[in-house]
């Protein structure tokens, strides 16, 4: 069974951890509130604890805004080597919501495998809604996750818990993919202030 750590409470931390449940993998919560921490988990099934506790995941999924990833790199740092550390972020300038603040050479994901080296860092979640993580589908077809990483067999260890949760995965490739991904997340984001699409909707990928 595959052990999967998320940290965060937020939308999308509780959508991905429902998802690594149906996928069968034993899911621990960590969160800066221990009761919000000790709700999620209850919903599933889960372990809890606060941020800063011992990771029990081999896939740690950070739920959480950018600006937090420096913080978790920090506090986690060597527990983190070797394991697959998964990026959800899109690092929006939410003051004026008109582009990402990561140099255009480099992304969120990029930055953080820099932080945490030992690390096996895949971008993964930041095109999908919660609410797709949670209806497993979307535009008739099950939603897809469009990752991206370096180490393939990281990569692997995280699609199949996707797959058997009735997900689809579309493999983009290597890490420096990242910044197409995050540009595309933030691309669907504007849509969505804009009202062009719903929060519950987003991109369909077909094969």
């Amino acid at each position: 069974m595959t052990a999967i750590t998320v940290i965060g409470t937020g939308n999308m931390g509780q959508a991905i951890a429902g998802v690594a449940h149906k996928g069968g993998a034993s899911v621990q919560i960590l969160a800066r509130d221990l009761e919000k921490a000790g709700t999620a988990a209850a919903a599933i099934g889960a372990t809890s604890g606060v941020v800063g506790d011992a990771i029990s995941g081999e896939i740690v999924i950070l739920a959480l805004p950018y600006p937090a990833l420096a913080d978790i790199a920090e506090k986690y740092g060597d527990q983190l080597t070797n394991k697959v550390v998964v990026d959800i972020t899109n690092p929006v300038d939410f003051a004026t919501f008109d582009g990402l603040v990561v140099p255009a050479d480099s992304s969120a994901a990029a930055e953080l495998a820099t932080a945490v080296p030992g690390a096996r860092v895949v971008k993964a979640f930041n095109t999908n809604f919660a609410a797709t993580l949670v209806s497993g589908e979307l535009g008739g077809v099950p939603t897809v996750v469009q990752i991206a990483g370096d180490d393939d067999a990281a990569k692997k260890l995280l699609a199949d818990v996707l797959t058997a949760a009735g997900l689809s995965v579309a493999d983009a490739g290597a890490l420096n993919r990242t910044r197409e991904l995050e540009a595309f997340g933030f691309l669907q984001m504007v849509l969505a202030v804009r009202e062009q699409i719903s929060w519950t909707g987003g991109f369909a990928v077909r094969s």
